[in-house]
């Protein structure tokens, strides 16, 4: 039966039975019974920032995860302040001990940004140094009050000598802090030795740092740690041209791109450092990150030598050529994952390495080549492969040794 609120029946029921529909018509179109629902509107940039907090926790559902990150893409507001949530939730959770898998963190990571990759990405240039202090943070991360004094003799190559000083572990990470801060004031950030910091020279900022009420305590790896997270962050969204901001060190300058990978190589090398003193075993980094690291050492040994010839520490050049012309050279071969081969030019930086005018040939493991540029053995411990100009095979070791410094 049809009531008088009754929609219009448009089929029968024979028998009584289920009703028939009828055929639809344009009628049936214009009902809004029958229209589909209008689009939903997207998120406003108030309410994605709200789920910003449980974005990081992992608690959205799969739309708003969607929505929260399609978001970070176009506001860099609120891409900053998502990984500073990240970071923070990171610190809620315990972190495991060292011995357990250690490679776990790796691996997982390497499947997710192989699935998907970064929304931010880190600069290839900073990734060594990204990872470098992650790897020192997760060896100090079980250390106790006692680990935290053990002895550290720091090395180093100053003219014709190795030098040496002893401190602590904490003492090195105070070292790093010091050094770090140079980058981070390029950065226009924070110095973490405040205004009054005695100068740009790495050996004086840490023997101020030393010689302070600064802590040389297990408290100075949390400094240590937040300053790398927000020069890594800081860089990360600093775009195109940052790589090639000046970082000025006292006696010189590099490129900023160059001074990420100088200082992920200081980190690694103090590591071993602090490794070796606590008798822990500690493994040199990824090949690819290796190579990018002597293949900086490799670029700064010219100057390098020409800064000794400058002193008299090194052989006057034998053939000065117009800058980009060809002139007398050194072929370096680095042997092991992480090595290559270099043409070095012996005369002048300005002079272009040339196959044709190659003079000497020194083969290393990368092993000595990283403890000779780290200061770790001498020149005459190297034990290289050796053919050719004997005087310039020596510059050149020396030159290398010249690299390190406190």
């Amino acid at each position: 039966m049809t009531g008088p609120s009754d929609p219009p029946d448009d089929g029968y029921r024979p028998g009584g039975g289920a009703r028939i529909p009828g055929p639809r018509g344009a009628a049936d179109d214009l009902d809004p019974r029958h229209a589909p629902p209008p689009p939903a509107a997207p998120p406003s940039h108030t309410v994605l920032k709200s789920l910003l907090g449980a974005w990081a926790l992992a608690a959205c559902s799969a739309e708003e995860t969607q929505a929260v990150e399609d978001h970070l893409t176009e506001c860099a507001p609120c891409a900053e302040e998502a990984l500073r949530l990240r970071d923070a939730v990171g610190l809620l959770h315990p972190e495991e001990n060292l011995d357990l898998k250690p490679l776990l963190r790796s691996r997982v990571l390497e499947d997710c940004l192989g699935k998907r990759p970064a929304r931010i990405p880190v600069p290839a240039w900073a990734n060594p140094y990204d990872t470098e202090t992650a790897r020192l943070d997760a060896l100090l991360q079980d250390f106790g009050d006692s680990e935290w004094h053990t002895p550290v003799r720091l090395k180093w190559f100053e003219g014709e000598r190795r030098q040496s000083r002893r401190t602590t572990v904490a003492g090195v990470i105070g070292h790093l802090l010091t050094v770090d801060g140079l980058v981070a004031a390029a950065l226009g950030l924070d110095d973490p030795l405040g205004p009054d910091a005695p100068s740009r020279s790495p050996a004086k900022r840490t023997e101020y740092f030393w010689n302070t009420a600064h802590p040389t305590t297990r408290q100075v790896r949390e400094p240590w740690r937040e300053q790398g997270h927000t020069l890594v962050r800081t860089v990360s969204f600093a775009g195109r041209g940052v790589a090639e901001l000046a970082v000025d060190y006292g006696s010189f300058a590099l490129p900023l791109g160059d001074a990420f990978l100088e200082r992920a190589f200081e980190c690694w090398v103090h590591a071993w450092d602090i490794a070796e003193a606590v008798d822990y075993p500690y493994d040199p980094p990824s090949g690819p990150d290796l190579h990018r690291m002597i293949d900086l050492a490799a670029r700064l040994l010219p100057s390098t030598l020409a800064h000794r010839r400058r002193s008299g520490l090194a052989a006057p050049a034998r053939g000065l050529v117009a800058a980009g012309a060809p002139g007398r050279t050194l072929h370096l071969e680095i042997e092991g994952s992480g090595g290559g081969s270099w043409d070095i030019a012996l005369d002048s930086p300005a002079a272009k390495p040339s196959p044709d005018h190659r003079v000497a040939h020194i083969a290393l493991d990368r092993g000595e080549f990283c403890q000779l540029a780290a200061g770790h053995i001498s020149p005459e411990e190297a034990a290289a492969g050796q053919q050719g100009d004997r005087e310039a095979i020596r510059d050149v070791l020396f030159a290398a040794a010249s690299l390190s410094r406190l």
